[in-house]
């Protein structure tokens, strides 16, 4: 990729982080009353990144053409699995809800990165998804922090 791609995916990786980081510093300014709901939408955000990395997954597999039917099949279950277990944490607003969806952005990044290798994408985008995923996991333990000190 150019520069400049690199340059406008960089952008809009930040962009994507600025309600994690809103959603953040507002379970720690607002009102107690009023956190549940901005708690409630980091984990449902959450849900809607985890949802896009997944179809990253699935554009891979599916271009892919010298790889196994086998190969295949585990790149589009790993695109689905971490956002079926990040709607599971949605019912469980209490640290577990939080751990789940970040060990789920964890994992999502780990698989990235192997597949990333495979499909031979660009070092930086790799090192990209390192920091944000490096972001949402620091945004998503501070609102779990300010919802278990402050409610």
């Amino acid at each position: 990729m150019e520069t400049l791609d690199k340059q406008f995916a960089t952008r809009l990786g930040l962009v994507g982080l600025v309600p994690f980081v809103l959603l953040t510093l507002l379970c720690w300014i607002v009102h107690p009353e009023w956190m549940q709901f901005f708690v409630e939408a980091q984990l449902v955000y959450g849900i809607a990144i985890l949802g896009f990395l997944g179809g990253l997954h699935w554009g891979l597999a599916l271009i892919g053409k010298e790889r196994s039917a086998q190969e295949a099949k585990r790149d589009l279950l790993s695109g689905v699995l971490p956002v079926i277990i990040a709607w599971f944490a949605l019912s469980q607003i209490t640290v577990i809800g939080f751990l789940i969806q970040m060990g789920a952005f964890i994992y999502s990044y780990q698989y990235d990165k192997r597949m990333y290798q495979r499909f031979a994408m660009p070092a930086w985008f790799v090192e990209l998804r390192f920091r944000l995923t490096a972001v949402v996991v620091t945004t998503q333990v501070f609102t779990f922090l300010a919802a278990n000190i402050r409610l």
